[in-house]
């Protein structure tokens, strides 16, 4: 039950910190959306960090790791935002939007999600 309470409360939070981004940089369809690839590369890194450290000492509690991993990290990161964001930038013919979305969030995830790990 602790960890299911630890996911709630760490979702919560992890989208009202994506919430008040989207709020803070918002972007026409024909534009990049910066929101969801800094919270992608911020997340990817983190969600690395946090495995290559916290996840490997044994006294981590399993809630925590719930509490931080599936639900801080899982509802502040998103790639259905990402497919969606792509997908409207295709259609609408914005390729160079699509791109640079997709682009930016694989290339710069998957290094920042490296960093993660080797920073860790």
């Amino acid at each position: 039950m602790l960890n299911v309470l630890a996911v709630f409360v760490g979702g919560m939070i992890g989208t009202a910190a994506r919430f008040g981004l989207d709020l803070a940089m918002p972007h026409p369809v024909s534009e990049p959306g910066w929101s969801t690839i800094i919270v992608n590369v911020v997340g990817s890194f983190a969600l690395g960090l946090l495995t290559a450290t916290l996840w490997q000492r044994p006294s981590t509690p399993v809630w925590l790791k719930a509490g931080l991993g599936a639900g801080l990290l899982g509802s502040f990161t998103t790639f259905s935002a990402v497919a969606v964001s792509v997908s409207i930038a295709g259609i609408a013919g914005s390729f160079q939007t699509a791109i640079i979305d997709l682009g930016f969030s694989l290339v710069f995830g998957l290094l920042a999600a490296a960093l993660g790990i080797l920073v860790g």
